[in-house]
């Protein structure tokens, strides 16, 4: 229910939220806190999100949004999808922070008509300057549109291991964008980062100042999270999957390690990657503890049973995955990985 309640609400039509969903009349503002009290409870249940966009044709997208989730902090919420001709590459959620003197981006899109529509999302709320574009990680729908902030002046800024890992894909990311975008795909670049993060590192937009940290291999080997601490909001990027099924390119040791970690912090709210635009934390990260840990589990027992990865491939983690989106494309690619990794545990 949340993200269709959100979706109506910031087509921005707030008639639609009205006629629709809330009978009797109401403000966008209500449709807003409806809708965040609905993902409460569908997180706690730990639940796969709905993905169905009302009054939107079609094969569309609503509009380019960005919603307010705290004080000076803005978040766009992609869809639950490979990248396609539609949207894209609208596929990750992706965060504004505004400063006094500057603003920085956290993620940058799948393509940079995507990273195009962001930055005059951004242009509508502040003139600000964008001084940095943090990259959360090297996958293409979080990283593609950086090129985009880089013409505008944006530092790019990303994981120490990041510049390697996008060299070592670039061409393959870009051929596969391209054939499954075409036309929309046109003018997107891969940009390096200028900025690397080795450990820890702060960034002044003015008067509020992000804490950057580079972590261990877990969703991949370059992850990277932001910690605003003036309101408390903390971006995970693919650390945090909710709805679409948690895709593992790293060590899915490595990532239930981080993830045990990461759950005994305290933040006000989380912006995952790939779901709603918050959660609450550490409970907003349970339902994808629980199928890591499935995956691993069931990878030892395929293991030790004598399983043939190819037969490991069509069983290891199915039934834990059975609730999220997405499962054809990347349940058997997240078992091979298990199997591989777990089989010289």
């Amino acid at each position: 229910m949340f993200e269709v309640l959100l979706s109506l609400c910031l087509i921005g039509d707030p008639a639609a939220c009205r006629t629709e969903r809330l009978t009797g009349g109401a403000e966008r503002s209500t449709c807003e806190a409806l809708a965040s009290e609905a993902a409460m409870r569908v997180v706690a249940a730990g639940a796969a999100m709905p993905q169905a966009w009302p009054c939107v044709p079609a094969g569309g997208m609503p509009a380019f949004t960005l919603t307010k989730v705290a004080d000076g902090v803005y978040v766009h919420k992609g869809a639950h999808a490979e990248s396609n001709r539609q949207n894209r590459g609208d596929i990750a959620n992706l965060g504004l922070v505004i400063g006094e003197r500057s603003v920085a981006v956290i993620d940058a899109g799948g393509s940079a008509q995507v990273a195009r529509d962001f930055l005059a999302a951004i242009r509508l709320l502040t003139d600000k300057p964008v001084s940095h574009a943090v990259i959360t990680h090297m996958h293409p729908d979080h990283a593609l549109g950086a090129s985009v902030f880089a013409e505008v002046g944006a530092e790019i800024v990303g994981h120490a291991r990041l510049p390697r890992a996008l060299g070592a894909r670039a061409a393959n990311y870009l051929e596969a964008a391209e054939r499954l975008m075409g036309p929309a795909f046109a003018g997107t670049a891969i940009a390096i980062p200028t900025i690397t993060v080795e450990d820890r590192m702060e960034i002044d937009l003015g008067g509020r100042v992000l804490t950057l940290e580079a972590h261990p291999t877990a969703h991949t080997d370059n992850d990277l999270t932001v910690w605003d601490a003036e309101t408390g909001t903390w971006f995970l990027g693919d650390l945090l999957f909710l709805g679409h099924l948690p895709v593992v390119d790293g060590s899915l040791l490595g990532w239930l390690a981080l993830d045990t970690s990461l759950a005994d912090r305290d933040a006000a709210r989380v912006v995952p990657g790939h779901g709603p635009v918050i959660v609450p934390w550490p409970e907003g990260g349970e339902a994808q503890r629980g199928y890591l840990q499935a995956l691993a589990n069931d990878a030892r027992e395929a293991v030790a049973s004598g399983q043939s990865i190819g037969d490991a491939a069509a069983t290891v983690g199915r039934e834990a995955a059975a609730n999220w989106l997405l499962i054809e494309i990347f349940a058997s690619r997240n078992a091979l990985t298990a199997y591989k990794e777990l089989e010289w545990e």
